[in-house]
């Protein structure tokens, strides 16, 4: 028997609630869909691709915009399960960042780009604002100056909240005040050598998509090229982002949009809560609809979030109502110190488990990653494994950047950058020689690889014997791979002739080189060099694999993360530790009111995480130097975010100040003591 896509749509459609169902079958004109914590954001989203599909929209003129490419491809597949085809295989998804890429990439001549740009990801963005720095003495004036990460944050933030350097350093930073014209030099600089370069950063492929969407002819076709576009997380965008969708319909109407105000964390990525609540000022006909049913967690736990979301200043009104009944209350535990806290934590977590709470069911969530510390010694001695979220990317070790470097200068032989990073590979080569190299080299006048093999005989001038070895593999295999048309066997020679460096610059050089080999096997299936480093940056991996070792039979660990890495998951039992005013929230985002309600946002997103249960820690002393042996401490008083209203909905636990629960049954005596102190004056 024939079934048809719409008959699919409809059943699947029929399993939403009422909520949801207003939602994805909404017709015509801008849709604001708040969707609060565990209500269904993903199945409302994905359903809505399905019903415009099942409707007649073309599948390639559906725009979903989120914010990992893996989230995308995801909805677009639950979308295809949905209409029983692979009809919605074909909507265009993924992050701003990899449709600016694209969008850019075919209009590369309209913006006076080369058609072979390369992508910097943020590591190598710092990297190249920290040599501009260094060659404008930056670095040597007597007062502090920012350091590259700084930097990077300071010219961030000015691109992607579209606010004048003064305001964002004044807001920010304001240790960097004196130094604004610097910065405005620095970063005009920092501009002009990348298009020297032909490089873009991740903020520039935003800005040339945005001068996209603002010339008449080009912003009529994208408006025209897409019948509707959806976009996820609206809270989380920053107001560059805003402005690229507003450009985007500006004829059509056809806008759906899904956040959470109350969700809203990512001020220091320029995001803000602003966009989502003026939402219906931009689009006045919007209609917004609500998702308040709540599938995760229990009631107890949503009237204390619910409680804590209602005390912001500016807010939707949402109550999340609970899917089940039942459930226990919150617990808010008093502990002595950080000590004391990291006991409890300890024995709670062993308890669940004790009753079949498996420990990668429960959580820990932190405000900060420090928070933890010592959580983690007591859960060392205790042999509890556990998973901090956190730690270096893949990219940004020192080795695999050595070797995307190396990749980077097959395309493009007068990358600075690149040129400064591997030639401190050689041995004997420092910043100071590397620098001497590149302006014997003079890559502002390189055409081509062949030049730069003849230039090279001027360098090896400068360098001693055994750097000249690896210096004359490296060039010889630049030449040959700049002649080759098919990618694999050129980054293999590359590979070759950087491995012998790898192996005398690390100590560990050849544990890392198998990283290298699995970027060579993923790099030679690539049809383009240029797209594969560029697609690195867009959508980094966080590791890769390696040769099985001897298996871990004891796979269950408990889970540490601080709230932002935790956003979007869920644990049946979630800890929350160190909710102190001054941790959390935290003193440094109290300079402006933005930065409190932030911080209470935060806090909301803590509590939504659990299903079943959820712990509260408040610890009533900090000592000033954690791991030192001294007693120099301060009291804190309990997170503000817990008011008595919120604290009403818990279950309040004072653990004993005394931890160690002496017995005092031995000690009851009847006899009688006394104490002359008379000598103790002369």
């Amino acid at each position: 028997m024939f079934v048809s896509v719409q008959d699919c749509a409809a059943a699947a459609f029929d399993e939403l609630n009422a909520e949801q169902r207003a939602a994805v079958t909404h017709r015509g004109g801008p849709l604001l869909v708040l969707a609060g914590a565990g209500t269904g954001k993903t199945t409302t989203l994905c359903s809505r691709v399905a019903w415009l599909v099942a409707e007649g929209a073309m599948p390639q003129g559906l725009l979903l915009l989120t914010f990992t490419r893996r989230a995308a491809r995801e909805m677009v597949a639950r979308a295809g399960a949905l209409l029983g085809s692979n009809t919605a295989g074909t909507v265009a998804g993924g992050t701003f960042h990899s449709t600016a890429h694209q969008l850019v990439r075919v209009h590369a001549a309209a913006l006076g780009l080369p058609p072979n740009f390369g992508v910097l990801d943020p590591s190598d963005a710092c990297d190249l604002l920290d040599l501009l720095r260094e060659e404008r003495g930056l670095a040597e004036r007597r007062s502090r100056f920012p350091r590259k990460g700084t930097l990077l944050d300071i010219y961030s933030r000015c691109v992607n909240a579209q606010q004048p350097l003064s305001e964002v350093v004044a807001a920010s930073f304001p240790w960097c005040e004196e130094h604004v014209e610097e910065l405005v030099a620095l970063f005009r600089l920092y501009g002009e050598r990348k298009r020297e370069l032909a490089l873009l950063d991740l903020d520039d492929l935003l800005l040339y998509w945005h001068a996209l969407a603002h010339d008449e002819v080009l912003g009529a076709q994208m408006d025209a090229m897409f019948e509707h576009i959806l976009v996820d997380e609206y809270q989380d965008l920053n107001a560059l982002q805003v402005e690229i969708v507003r450009r985007l319909r500006t004829e059509r109407r056809e806008l759906t949009v899904v956040g959470d105000d109350a969700q809203a964390i990512y001020g220091f990525r320029s995001a803000s809560a602003e966009h989502i609540l003026n939402f219906p000022d931009h689009y006045p006909d919007a209609t917004v609809v609500t998702l308040e049913h709540n599938y995760r967690s229990t009631q107890p736990i949503l009237d204390l979030a619910n409680e804590v979301a209602a005390g912001a200043t500016r807010f939707y009104p949402k109550r999340l109502r609970a899917d089940r009944e039942g459930g226990s209350r919150p617990q808010l535990v008093f502990c002595v110190d950080q000590s004391a806290q990291a006991h409890e934590v300890c024995l709670r977590v062993l308890d669940a488990y004790e009753q079949g709470t498996a420990l990668r069911e429960q959580a820990v969530l932190m405000r900060a990653g420090h928070h933890s510390d010592l959580l983690e010694l007591e859960l060392s001695r205790r042999k509890i494994p556990y998973v901090k979220y956190g730690g270096i990317r893949y990219l940004d070790a020192a080795h695999v950047k050595d070797f995307l470097s190396l990749l980077r200068l097959t395309d493009n032989p007068a990358d600075q950058l690149a040129w400064f990073r591997i030639l401190q590979l050689l041995e004997g080569v420092g910043p100071v020689t590397a620098r001497r190299a590149l302006d014997t080299l003079d890559l502002d006048s390189l055409d081509n690889t062949a030049q730069l093999a003849e230039r090279w005989l001027a360098v090896e001038q400068l360098l001693k014997e055994p750097a000249r070895q690896g210096a004359v593999r490296l060039i010889s295999a630049l030449t040959w791979s700049a002649e080759q048309p098919t990618v694999g066997p050129r980054v293999e020679r590359l590979r070759d002739a950087l491995a012998p460096l790898i192996r005398n610059h690390y100590k560990d050089g050849a544990t890392r080189l198998r990283d290298l080999d699995e970027l060579t096997r993923a790099a030679a299936e690539a049809h383009s060099l240029s797209i594969f480093l560029a697609e690195l940056a867009l959508d980094p991996p966080s590791s890769t694999a390696a040769l099985a070792g001897p298996p871990d039979l004891d796979d269950d660990y408990l889970i540490l993360s601080t709230v932002h890495s935790a956003k979007g998951l869920e644990w049946d039992a979630v800890h929350v530790i160190a909710a102190s005013d001054g941790n959390f929230p935290s003193d440094m985002a109290l300079t402006t009111p933005e930065g409190l309600e932030e911080e209470r946002r935060l806090f909301y997103v803590a509590l939504t995480r659990a299903r079943h249960t959820l712990s509260i820690y408040v610890p009533l002393r900090y000592y000033h130097q954690p791991h030192a042996r001294t007693d120099t401490h301060g009291y804190g008083n309990q997170s503000r975010f817990l008011t008595n209203a919120a604290e009403a909905l818990c279950d309040r636990i004072d653990l004993p100040t005394d931890r160690h629960d002496w017995t005092t049954t031995n000690l009851v005596t009847t006899e009688t003591v006394t104490v002359d102190l008379t000598d103790l004056w002369h």
